[in-house]
């Protein structure tokens, strides 16, 4: 039951950070897509670290699970896509943010296995 009760008050935390973090990128950038796109790259980033660390179950599902499940946003992501003028921009945006997200998770398990 704890293991639950933290999963879901991380989850909490985990999706105020992606609005909060996701509004600040976007009004920087000035696209609306570049926030979601942000905190998708950081949170894969994130996951692949957690993943390539020698972490107890515990506390791996509290972090992936928990902040890292509600701080990445796969619906978001398809909605901001849609939004996009083109069908080619919108292709192209999708195929961008998923190779970078397989760059970003790669990275954070290399990371993972310097430390």
């Amino acid at each position: 039951a704890a293991t639950w009760i933290g999963i879901t008050l991380l989850g909490g935390i985990g999706a105020v950070a992606r609005v909060e973090l996701g509004a600040a990128v976007a009004a920087r950038v000035g696209r609306i897509w570049s926030g979601t796109l942000a905190v998708n790259l950081l949170g894969a980033f994130a996951l692949g670290l957690v993943t390539g660390l020698d972490l107890a179950d515990g506390p791996r599902k509290l972090i992936a699970l928990g902040f890292l499940g509600a701080f990445t946003t796969f619906s978001t992501w398809m909605f901001e896509a849609d939004l996009q003028r083109s069908r080619r921009d919108t292709a192209a945006l999708l195929a961008g943010a998923l190779a970078l997200g397989l760059l970003a998770v790669w990275l954070g398990r290399e990371t993972a296995a310097l430390i």
